[in-house]
């Protein structure tokens, strides 16, 4: 038995906090079965579940994830991210190929801010000539 496995991923305002512990592959978002907690949404299950397949560790650990901020994909993306730094923990060969597939890349877009004068951050009144 070995001890817990921690990783941190952000995007946008969504933050995720993973936990892989030895199991039978066992996903848990914020308490609930991760089916449930993205809605049946077999997107964001696989965007979740793309580390593990790529390390081979599919049904290895469970994983214990706290989410919050943001909307769902961004949440997704952020236990993505999370899951992959947590797989670097247990083993430094599975970087080369999670770097190709540019799973270690925190994405840092945010959103622009609205701009004074303006009903968006790029949105402006038609303009009248006369």
């Amino acid at each position: 038995m070995t001890e817990n496995i921690y990783g941190i991923g952000k995007r946008k305002e969504a933050i995720a906090k993973v936990t892989l512990k030895d199991g039978e592959g066992k996903i848990r978002i914020n308490e609930r079965i991760a089916t449930l907690y993205f809605q049946n949404n077999l997107t964001y299950l696989e965007n979740i579940k793309s580390p593990l397949d790529i390390a081979g560790i599919n049904n290895n650990y469970d994983i214990f994830i706290k989410a919050n901020g943001g909307g769902l994909m961004a949440q997704s993306d952020a236990i993505k991210l999370a899951i992959s730094r947590a797989i670097l923990k247990i083993d430094l060969k599975n970087r080369k190929p999670l770097k190709t597939k540019n799973l270690l890349t925190r994405d840092s877009r945010r959103v622009e801010r609205k701009k004074y004068g303006l009903k968006k951050a790029r949105k402006a009144s038609q303009f009248s000539k006369r």
